[in-house]
């Protein structure tokens, strides 16, 4: 089976690759590069959009929480971020795409200055925890199928996803997150059939039924009502999933990248919806896990499940799924937070002659290479994965939903919310000790949503020469 295995891998990242090399000629342009020359329709929106969240969090991590507190943890992974895209759909999709932005960042810049959009860049280090649970995620599955070192894995998977992410950028990226979904969903519908039809012994509903009896009861809870405590940490996930990444840059480059407003809004949607539906699959592969499995089994369980109930050929579809979902949302990932770097960071103050387009490539290579030591050095995919969420609900959200539909506050109402989100988030990493009744990241958008209010109604608006689109 290991060879089955490997012999497949290769092929599938030779096609990726040959996939990366063939749009390689439609990059003329940075704006080629970063958002695809806005020519996206709404089947490679919408694919592009799922695949870039759909990954290691969704599929791995939060399938090891299922497995070990119960359906409660879908509230970050799927719930949290579907509804995430859902929003961005209804609300804002159409707005910023109007505005011809490159990145997120633009906005910050347009509507406060270019202070605020180098707060959002801060936002940057999010990224680096995100990549990192991508690839510890997926150097688990290595290390379950192959015994590969989880360092090897870690290194491998980053450079396969540099590596393409480089040939071809924005239409790399979005052509092989369609290839990678349509064998992410065809995949994990065969591993779902296919487990709970052996366990029910032919009956998929009959096996899913003698799951849920075989599950303890609590493992059953959606929403944990019965403590004050269980309740807010539950909708702190929830907030945080929903939230903390509608101020994603990764988002909102593929509603630039989109061919109209009305199809950036659409994909939102449709993508969001998708994630939903589709992640009820990796919650009930871990509810799975917990009475397959044995009880020291608690990491990487989706893997240890699939080889232990799996034949080889099914075990080979599933990895190939596993491995899809992952690297779609490892080049969308490496990409946005270099577009970020790039052309709202470095491209203001690097001398003309150095082209935007080569700034994101060697951008591309530095955010690899930081978020490779994040997962290297870091913590379990499940806690790199909240952290990125949490920063990023504390700092930009506030600004960008007040920025987006209210004409008070300035560049110095923004900042007040970045600070105050960025300090208070900071707090709890430093002092991880701290467990305030509400939980920090709601305290922190609490904090910011108070501080950007109170400095719009009190301060007098500068004159700005910024010409503000989003009303």
């Amino acid at each position: 089976m290991e060879t089955m295995l490997a012999v497949s891998l290769g092929i599938y990242l030779l096609a990726m690759f040959g996939l990366a090399i063939k749009v390689h000629g439609k990059v003329e342009s940075a704006e080629d590069f970063l958002i695809a020359g806005r020519r996206l329709s709404f089947p490679l929106a919408t694919a592009t959009l799922f695949g870039t969240w759909f990954g290691a969090g969704t599929l791995l991590a939060s399938t090891d929480e299922v497995r070990a507190v119960g359906l409660r943890a879908v509230a970050m992974e799927p719930l949290g971020a579907g509804i995430c895209l859902i929003l961005a759909g209804l609300f804002f999709a159409k707005r910023l795409w109007r505005a011809k932005l490159i990145t997120l960042a633009d906005f910050y810049r347009d509507r406060f200055g270019r202070m605020a959009e180098l707060g959002f860049s801060l936002a940057l280090y999010t990224y680096f925890g995100w990549i990192a649970a991508q690839l510890v995620g997926l150097a688990g599955l290595f290390y379950v199928f192959f015994g590969m070192p989880m360092w090897l894995g870690i290194i491998v998977c980053s450079a396969v996803a540099l590596g393409y992410t480089l040939l071809g950028g924005m239409w790399s990226v979005t052509l092989t997150d369609s290839v990678q979904i349509t064998i992410l969903i065809v995949g994990l519908a065969m591993v779902v059939f296919s487990l709970f039809s052996d366990v029910g012994h032919g009956d998929v509903l009959g096996g899913m039924g003698e799951v849920f009896n075989k599950v303890p009861a609590g493992h059953l809870t959606l929403i944990p009502t019965e403590k004050l405590s269980e309740l807010m940490s539950w909708l702190n996930l929830l907030v945080i999933g929903s939230l903390g990444n509608l101020a994603g840059a990764d988002l909102f480059q593929r509603v630039f990248s989109s061919r109209s407003a009305g199809v950036a809004k659409a994909a939102c949607i449709t993508a969001g919806g998708a994630y939903i539906l589709v992640g009820v699959a990796p919650a009930l592969l871990g509810l799975a896990a917990r009475v397959l499995l044995p009880d020291d089994v608690i990491h990487s369980v989706l893997p240890a499940l699939a080889k232990k109930v799996l034949s080889p050929g099914m075990t080979v579809v599933f990895t190939l799924a596993l491995v899809s979902a992952v690297l779609s949302t490892l080049d969308s990932a490496i990409l946005s937070a270099a577009s970020v770097a790039a052309n709202n960071v470095l491209r203001p103050i690097v001398p003309e002659r150095v082209s935007t387009l080569k700034m994101v490539q060697w951008c591309c290579v530095a955010v690899t290479v930081i978020s490779t030591l994040f997962a290297l050095f870091g913590e379990s995919a499940f806690e790199l994965l909240a952290g990125s969420y949490a920063l990023n609900l504390a700092g930009p959200f506030v600004p960008l939903v007040l920025g987006v539909f209210w004409k008070r506050g300035d560049e110095r109402a923004a900042m007040a919310s970045f600070v105050l989100g960025y300090g208070i988030t900071a707090l709890e990493m430093i002092f991880p000790e701290l467990d305030p009744p509400i939980p920090m990241p709601l305290l922190a958008l609490a904090a910011s949503s108070i501080a950007y209010v109170a400095l719009a109604l009190m301060l007098k608006p500068r004159p700005r020469d910024l010409q503000v689109r989003y009303f």
